[in-house]
C-alpha cells in the first residue's frame, strides 16, 4: 500500500484554509516529502502525520513557495530527537541554497546528505521502489517527480519443488537474488510468475506541458499537477510565465494514460477551482480540484 497525502496546494502565497506546495507519500516505513512550502509542518499536523519518520524530501525548484518551509521543519525534527540521515533531492545548487536556509536552523542532530541532480532524467533507487525526476519546463530548472513500486511474479512453489530448489534459497529467489551453488545456479525467473502491476504517483508543478511529463507521469495511477489558472483567458499569462492551465494539466493527464489527476498549486487569485471543473472533464473524465490534505491509500491490484 502506497499512502498519498497533498499536504498543500497553493502557489505564490498561502491563504486561509490553503497551505504552500507539499506532498508526502509514505510506503513499506519509508516516507517522502516533495517539496516543503510555507505551512507544510501545519498541514502535516492537520493531518496526523509526524515528520520525524521522513526519509527523503525532493524539491522540484527552489522558488520560496516550495522551499520555505524547511528550515522550521528540519528544526522540528532535530526536537523530536531524530538522528538518522537525511537524505534530500533537487535540481544542481541544491546544497547551496540549504545550507543558506540553515543560517537559521545551524545546529542539527542529524546529518543531510545531497543528491544534486545534473541530467535530464535520472532515477534513485530505494529499497522497494525508486524515484524518477524529469526536467520540465519553468523559469528556473525544475524537476518533476514519479515515485515507482514494481512488483515481481509470484512466487511458484511447485516449479520450485519441481525444480529441487532447496527451501532456504526460496526467499533469496523471490527478494531477486541469484544463487550460485555447487550444484548450479538458481535465478528468480526459474521461480517467479509473470511480473505483476505495480504502483505510480506522478507530481509536478511549476511548467508549462513537456513530453517529459507525459513520459515521467505515463501510466501513472495517480497524476498529481499544476493548475495555476482555471480561467480560459489566462492562458497568455499561464505561458508568459512558464505556468499551466487546468485544461493543459487535463491534456497531459489524457496523454500519459494516468488513472486519476489531482490539480494542485492553484494561483492566489483562484478561490473556488471547482467552479471550472466541468469544462477539465470534458478533457480527461476522473480529475480533481485536490484540496489541502486530500489523501488516498493506492493498493496493489490483487491484495
Amino acid at each position: 500500500m502506497l499512502d498519498i497525502c497533498l499536504l498543500g496546494t497553493g502557489g505564490m502565497m498561502p491563504l486561509p484554509g490553503r497551505w504552500l506546495t507539499s506532498m508526502m507519500a509514505r510506503y513499506n516505513g519509508t516516507s517522502i516529502l516533495i517539496d516543503c512550502g510555507e505551512g507544510t509542518q501545519i498541514a502535516m499536523k492537520e493531518k496526523g502525520w509526524s515528520p520525524k519518520p521522513i526519509d527523503v524530501i525532493c524539491f522540484t525548484h527552489y522558488h520560496a513557495d516550495h522551499i520555505s518551509g524547511l528550515p522550521g521543519m528540519l528544526l522540528t525534527m532535530g526536537n523530536a530527537e531524530r538522528t538518522e540521515p537525511l537524505l534530500l533531492i533537487g535540481p544542481k545548487g541544491l546544497a547551496k541554497v540549504v545550507n543558506s536556509l540553515r543560517v537559521i536552523a545551524p545546529e542539527l542532530p542529524f546529518e543531510i546528505n545531497y543528491l544534486e541532480l545534473t541530467e535530464a532524467a535520472q532515477t534513485v533507487t530505494f529499497d522497494g521502489f525508486r524515484i524518477e525526476a524529469y526536467r520540465v519546463n519553468h523559469n528556473v530548472i525544475c524537476y518533476g517527480y514519479s515515485i515507482v513500486i514494481d512488483r515481481i511474479g509470484r512466487f511458484d512453489v511447485s516449479r520450485a519443488e519441481k525444480l529441487n530448489i532447496p527451501r532456504n534459497y526460496w526467499n533469496r529467489l523471490q527478494k531477486g537474488e541469484i544463487i550460485e551453488t555447487e550444484n548450479g545456479t538458481f535465478t528468480p525467473d526459474m521461480v517467479l510468475g509473470e511480473q505483476r502491476k505495480g504502483l505510480k504517483v506522478a507530481y509536478c508543478t511549476d511548467t508549462r506541458p513537456t513530453e517529459s511529463i507525459v513520459q515521467g507521469a505515463a501510466g501513472a495511477d495517480l497524476f498529481i499537477c499544476e493548475g495555476m489558472y482555471g480561467e480560459p483567458e489566462k492562458l497568455a499569462k499561464a505561458k508568459e510565465y512558464k505556468h499551466m492551465t487546468f485544461y493543459e494539466a487535463a491534456q497531459l493527464a489524457k496523454q500519459a494514460d494516468v488513472g486519476e489527476l489531482w490539480l494542485t498549486h492553484y494561483s492566489p487569485s483562484l478561490i473556488r477551482p471547482e467552479e471550472y471543473m466541468r469544462e477539465v472533464r470534458k478533457i480527461f473524465p476522473n480529475a480533481v480540484a485536490a484540496k489541502d490534505g486530500r489523501s488516498v491509500d493506492l493498493m496493489f491490484q490483487d491484495d
